[in-house]
């Protein structure tokens, strides 16, 4: 599906996978769970491009849900792939960057979990740092969003005003944002600051990795609330 041109959200993953069209060639963000690949190959296949079109796969953090078909894409297209230099260590061993918290019953459920979000490591080929601007839209700028995970980043166009926030927000069903937060958050007063960061940026739509895509998003933000920010559960 287009956002706006040049920019597709991929049906049927089990996140929102983003897919990005220039001159030069495909950049993905994300990669859903292993399996997924198939689905996101078909999408392409469906715009005319062969999977060697796929120059640049971004992943946001190293979590099974966002980079589980990034060995199997690789494999399959020759893409060069980019993280954070924590979460590309996490990705290439094959493990999220964090561990969640949770104690007894609950950790052992996750750890069932788990096996179905086991995922295979691959390489990262470049590690990306805050405020380097990648050749994508016009310039895509790196923002180190942690909090979620320790090596966490979005992905910011100027020139079109989107902000791809992977899981360091949320958006509900009336398209509100909500800070990342609970379990699965390894820091969530650094969660907090990290959506203050992108706030401040002027993005206009922000796609985040569950949820709708939010348009008119200035005033979608989490909002100051007695001093804090209204947070997602």
């Amino acid at each position: 599906m287009e956002i706006v041109p040049n920019v597709h959200v991929i049906p049927g993953v089990v996140v929102n996978v983003y897919l990005l069209i220039d001159t030069d060639g495909l950049t993905l963000i994300d990669t859903g769970l292993a399996g997924n690949n198939k689905k996101i190959l078909k999408y392409i296949a469906g715009l005319s491009k062969q999977p060697s079109d796929l120059k640049r796969i971004i992943l946001t953090h190293s979590d099974g849900d966002h980079v589980g078909a990034l060995a199997a894409l690789k494999a399959a297209t020759g893409a060069r792939a980019y993280a954070s230099p924590i979460e590309a260590k996490a990705i290439q061993a094959g493990h999220p960057s964090r561990a969640l918290k949770v104690r007894g019953v609950l950790a052992l459920f996750f750890k069932v979990m788990f096996i179905f979000f086991k995922v295979k490591p691959a390489t990262i080929d470049e590690t990306l740092s805050n405020g380097e601007v990648l050749p994508v839209l016009g310039g895509l700028r790196v923002v180190e969003t942690i909090g979620h995970t320790p090596g966490h980043i979005s992905l910011f166009a100027p020139s079109a005003k989107i902000l791809f926030a992977g899981d360091s927000m949320t958006a509900s069903a009336d398209s509100q944002l909500r800070t990342s937060r609970g379990r699965n958050t390894w820091d969530e007063a650094k969660a907090i600051e990290a959506v203050k960061i992108q706030a401040a940026l002027g993005a206009q739509i922000v796609c985040v990795g569950h949820g709708p895509i939010v348009r008119d998003a200035a005033n979608k933000f989490p909002q100051k609330n007695e001093g804090t920010l209204i947070c997602a559960d």
